[in-house]
């Protein structure tokens, strides 16, 4: 397997699996954030801030990846 085939193919599983796990933590993010200001209304603009910082941040992660996908690309052909 040349270095040009590994990286076509591994490439794409990586940027697959930062968007998966992405998405599984904006989801328990955003549960427990409905859950803490279920549980406590008056403190919501503070929890929403807070998840929302932290929504940003995990999209930059996959964002990335996104980037780093796209350089790699470049040294595939």
């Amino acid at each position: 397997m040349t270095f040009q085939t590994a990286l076509g193919l591994s490439v794409p599983l990586a940027v697959s699996i930062a968007a998966f796990a992405s998405a599984l933590g904006l989801g328990k993010m955003g549960a427990a954030a409905m859950e803490a200001i279920g549980r406590q209304p008056e403190a919501a603009p503070k929890i929403q801030l807070a998840m929302i910082i932290g929504f940003a941040f995990i999209e930059a992660l996959t964002i990335y990846a996104l980037v780093t996908m796209f350089v790699l690309q470049t040294k595939i052909s």
